[in-house]
């Protein structure tokens, strides 16, 4: 069980580190779209119209990536904080906890991300987007809504290491 709680938890911090670089880049990006915005709009007269959309999305990307690396860091908002120190059998069960309200969350959104009323794939979130465009950038809706499963699963993953680091240490303490 160590080695597929270590490969679980290697898997988890390499796409945490991806997830990482992927928020900071789309701060920068809000941050370059609404700086120039601000000065397009009151020092040339000309504000683009495609800098609003495209700061709004790069926050959505922004906030979920690093929501996801705020789970893994488990720098997230708790209830009990003391619980994610707690080891042994109370650690595990704190673990099982925490998974359990985290996979009461994410499930139901990964499960309507893909698959709409009846587990139709044509009405899931995603497919119902990829037929939208972008009021101003002229780009598919999808591009920025598969930002929403693509955090939970990561999210997901970061829980099952969690599971697995738990079981793992739990078998090595007995």
């Amino acid at each position: 069980m160590r080695a597929v709680a270590n490969l679980l938890d290697r898997l988890s911090g390499g796409l945490n580190r991806v997830a990482l670089l992927g928020a900071a880049l789309a701060v920068a990006l809000m941050l370059f779209a609404a700086g120039w915005q601000v000065i397009a709009r009151y020092l040339l007269n000309q504000p683009p119209i495609w800098t609003e959309e495209l700061a709004r999305f790069s926050m959505v990307w922004g906030g979920l990536l690093g929501a996801t690396c705020a789970f893994r860091f488990r720098s997230d908002p708790t209830l009990f904080p003391e619980a994610l120190k707690a080891t042994g059998t109370r650690g595990f069960a704190a673990t099982l906890v925490r998974a359990f309200g985290v996979l009461c969350f994410i499930l139901p959104i990964l499960w309507f991300s893909f698959l709409g009323p009846g587990a139709d794939p044509a009405r899931g979130y995603l497919a119902r987007l990829a037929g939208r465009q972008t009021e101003t950038m002229d780009l598919p809706m999808v591009v920025f809504g598969i930002a929403i499963p693509l955090a939970f699963s990561l999210i997901l993953l970061h829980v099952l290491a969690d599971i697995a680091r738990a079981i793992a240490e739990l078998k090595d303490t007995r």
